[in-house]
């Protein structure tokens, strides 16, 4: 059996675990309390990301560079990357939400990475000279986890956008005036919180998580400029990756500072870090595939 076929029976069981597990996920929002449904998922989970390790420290070990140098490798990345993030926030909080609307996404990465790519871009190649750098972990791998988290933190956002059915409702709690105070049950996802409780929750775990996911991009966002001048010459080119790698971080700017200085609440910075959802894979998949740069991978164009 050779390296890839190692590979590609790892990522195969990623997905079918994926899928099962994300199945479990959605039974235990339908079917609460069953205790023995969220120790399944939390270690189905594990496996999961056990696999994609297993799968990434293969390829690098064979092939001798951080496999992150392609769009194969950085989909593989991205997934283990969700699933890790997934595996740190139920660790802090239980709800069942985070892996149940998360595995769709992983689903979507490692399906794409195994089924959609030409097996030409699957298969190592030597790097070229400009990617023969530290740099390459160190940028490349911050910037994917970052990717990972703002995107967890970005589908909260959109689920309490879905849940609180568009309308603008104020939140109680510490980072919000108190203004309404009727209790609206929310049947299909749990008995035990009505609908203020449950969007209470859900919007300020999305804070936590994109707070988390913004100092990251960040970091990925000067390490990368960093390495274009050691590569290049020049710290910002303008090509269109780093542009819209700077919209990304403005869109979320502009939400973690409506959140900071409580200008808005509810439903207004939910709707930005809903846009960020859509400028994050726009700046991951769309720049790669469509723009004319440094960054692109040229399957498209």
């Amino acid at each position: 059996m050779n390296n890839f076929s190692i590979e590609n029976q790892l990522l195969n069981i990623s997905f079918l675990l994926i899928l099962i597990t994300l199945i479990i996920y959605w039974l235990n929002l339908i079917i609460t309390d069953l205790n023995i449904l969220k120790q399944i998922s939390k270690f189905s989970t594990i496996i999961i990301n056990l696999c994609l390790s297993i799968s990434l420290i293969y390829r690098w070990i064979n092939n001798h560079y951080f496999p992150l140098s392609n769009l194969y490798e950085s989909l593989v990345f991205l997934t283990w990357g969700l699933t890790f993030i997934q595996l740190i926030l139920e660790k802090q909080n239980q709800s069942k939400l985070i892996g149940a609307i998360n595995l769709p996404i992983a689903l979507f990465t490692i399906g794409f990475a195994s089924l959609a790519l030409p097996n030409e871009m699957k298969e190592a190649s030597p790097l070229v000279p400009a990617l023969r750098s530290n740099w390459l972990m160190m940028h490349v791998s911050v910037m994917m986890i970052s990717y990972s988290t703002l995107i967890i933190g970005s589908l909260l956002s959109i689920l309490f956008l879905i849940v609180s059915k568009g309308k603008n409702i104020e939140l109680q709690g510490s980072s919000y005036n108190t203004k309404i105070k009727t209790n609206f049950i929310i049947n299909s996802i749990s008995r035990k919180y009505n609908r203020l409780n449950l969007l209470e929750s859900i919007d300020n775990l999305s804070y936590r998580v994109i707070g988390l996911g913004f100092p990251l991009l960040t970091i990925g966002i000067i390490s990368g400029a960093v390495w274009a001048n050691e590569a290049w010459g020049s710290y910002w080119s303008w090509d269109p990756k780093e542009t819209w790698a700077l919209i990304t971080w403005l869109i979320f700017a502009i939400y973690l500072h409506t959140r900071l200085n409580k200008a808005w609440n509810g439903k207004k910075p939910a709707l930005i870090a809903s846009l960020g959802f859509i400028v994050v894979w726009i700046c991951y998949l769309g720049v790669n595939f469509l723009g004319k740069g440094l960054h692109s991978y040229g399957w498209i164009l």
